[in-house]
């Protein structure tokens, strides 16, 4: 089917079709914006109080293990609860580590250890309350519209990750770290007030007695389980897994400036803006994308292209090339990102889909970092080149892969316009959805 230029832009349908979402993605870039301004202002504070990138890398440890130990946990709540109220308590304890923060700045904190507990304790309510907040576009949006409910996502995450660290710089010169924290706290009560307005959203097939809701108990099946039973959801995984785990590149960056471009710090930051850019331009253009229904052809691609970019990005010399290829690069995260959250929510029958979003988020957070691990530790007894160009092409290898071995990712189509919606709220949406391919 022919699409006209609108098309082929951003699918704003979901935010025109339903106040729901329209409501989760405001206060999800409300948030996403608070959170990236946070960041600047902890790694501020610490390095303040300790000198020393042992303790910045600390942060890394106070948000990254968290995320990791209850994430899991947060997919069994999502299937056992309604998860509205999953991610409604999570919020609130949210709303509460950034008054914390704020209050500590405030009153002139000295002890590191306070400081990254309150981070800690933050990224714990986000990883317990992540899993079931995956599957809200799914219950609120039709089948063919939840790939672009998606993208809008990662749009305004692309921008928080833009505008956020910059806007903190300008705010912590001006009026220091404690406004920024206000400014998280702020942002994590608009969000609070846009889940409290959304629809309750129990797991479906939940237990009845006489029609009337019993509450269940423990879900028996843990999600890596069900991934492993379901080719579709550990192919489109382990396609996740194998770009980010094998070719991460954000730990490299700082040793490919000093090498290249005699560590200019401003360098180092158009490396980082430059992926944020490329990952921003196609979701503006990811129009054409999520209307495309072989979603999981697009996400094998989109991941070998990933691969590809980042091993041109290590050979690159001047620097508008290097630039060049990690957009490219950013892009394709991003193409890859929008059609694997949505294939493996449209995959996943509701009453797994918190342990399975569960497994995602934690494959989603322990990849890059292991990955950049795995880079640094590669660089560190060759080079910073020949890590990137060895680990894009090993991950293009292990994606053909998975492609090779996993013939219903390949084959896979998302759903068409006529899905049934899941909840009340998604019906005016279904009814605004415009023609598909």
């Amino acid at each position: 089917m022919k699409w006209g230029v609108r098309a082929r832009l951003l699918d704003t349908r979901p935010l025109r079709g339903s106040r729901s979402f329209r409501d989760l993605w405001i206060g999800t870039s409300v948030s996403q914006l608070g959170g990236q301004m946070a960041g600047v202002a902890v790694l501020a504070q610490v390095w303040d109080l300790t000198g020393s990138p042992l303790g910045t890398g600390a942060i890394g440890l106070a948000t990254g293990l968290p995320m990791v130990l209850f994430g899991l946990l947060g997919g069994t709540l999502a299937d056992t609860f309604d998860r509205r109220a999953v991610v409604r308590a999570t919020t609130a304890g949210q709303l509460l580590a950034a008054a914390g923060l704020c209050a500590q700045a405030l009153a002139h904190n000295r002890n590191v250890l306070l400081l990254l507990a309150l981070v800690a304790v933050g990224a714990s309510c986000g990883a317990l309350g992540a899993p079931a907040r995956r599957t809200f576009p799914v219950r609120l949006l039709p089948g063919d519209q939840v790939a672009a409910g998606l993208a809008l996502t990662n749009v305004s995450f692309q921008a928080a990750m833009l505008a956020g660290p910059a806007t903190a710089g300008l705010v912590i010169a001006r009026w220091g770290a404690p406004a920024v924290y206000a400014v998280q706290a702020v942002a994590m009560a608009v969000a609070m007030l846009t889940v409290i307005r959304l629809p309750a959203m129990r797991p479906e097939g939940a237990e009845t007695d006489g029609g009337r809701r019993k509450r269940r108990r423990r879900p028996e099946r843990g999600g890596w389980g069900i991934v492993l039973r379901r080719p579709t959801l550990w192919g489109s995984m382990a396609t996740d897994l194998s770009a980010t785990l094998l070719a991460m590149p954000t730990a490299l960056f700082p040793l490919v400036n000093e090498v290249r471009f005699a560590g200019d710090p401003r360098t180092l930051g158009l490396f980082l803006s430059a992926v944020a850019v490329g990952g921003i331009t196609a979701g503006l253009l990811s129009g054409t994308v999520t209307r495309w229904r072989r979603s999981g052809l697009v996400q094998l691609s989109a991941a070998g292209v990933w691969g590809l970019a980042l091993a041109c990005f290590g050979l690159a010399e001047p620097l508008w090339p290097a630039l060049g290829c990690l957009a490219v690069a950013g892009a394709a995260d991003t193409v890859s990102v929008v059609t694997r959250s949505a294939l493996v929510q449209l995959e996943t029958p509701d009453v797994y889909r918190g342990r399975v979003s569960s497994v995602e988020h934690v494959i989603g957070v322990a990849g890059p970092e292991l990955g950049n691990f795995r880079g640094g530790l590669l660089a560190s007894a060759t080079s910073a080149s020949f890590s990137l160009v060895f680990g894009g092409l090993s991950a293009v290898l292990a994606i053909v892969a998975v492609a090779a071995a996993n013939a219903p990712l390949r084959t896979y189509r998302t759903p068409s316009a006529a899905a049934k919606p899941a909840v009340p709220g998604a019906a005016d949406a279904a009814a605004a959805a415009g023609q598909v391919c």
